[in-house]
């Protein structure tokens, strides 16, 4: 089984808000074939890697009422303000969740997500 890691959350040029680069990308589709995975991830700790995935294993219980909200809301600030609102999680996990495309919401993505929050929960508890 191939793993995947994160990429660390980065802080976008002039802007002084955090975003989550390519994390999904990785986490929901999983490695391609070709891709190789990341060694290590010295910039992100595994406490706010378990934040995000606990925020989107929330997501994917009400996936069509996270959906709903983010089709109907008029730009990026209010689907995050909509999302918090709707799972009451933090900002960082909305944006994470934001962040799923539509694909990101299938049964397997959800139980790649999982797997890596439980061997996340299983790393911090030793």
């Amino acid at each position: 089984m191939t793993m995947t890691y994160a990429q660390p959350i980065t802080r976008r040029a002039g802007r002084n808000r955090l975003v989550v680069p390519a994390l999904w990308r990785q986490v929901v589709r999983g490695a391609g074939k070709d891709e190789q995975p990341r060694p290590t991830e010295p910039d992100r700790s595994a406490f706010t890697q378990l934040e995000i995935y606990d925020g989107v294993l929330t997501a994917f219980e009400r996936r069509a009422e996270v959906q709903e909200t983010i089709a109907s809301s008029a730009d990026r600030t209010t689907a995050v303000r909509r999302i918090r609102e709707l799972l009451d999680v933090s900002p960082l996990q909305a944006r994470a969740i934001l962040e799923l495309q539509t694909q990101g919401f299938s049964t397997a993505s959800r139980d790649r997500v999982a797997h890596r929050a439980a061997e996340l929960r299983a790393a911090l508890t030793r």
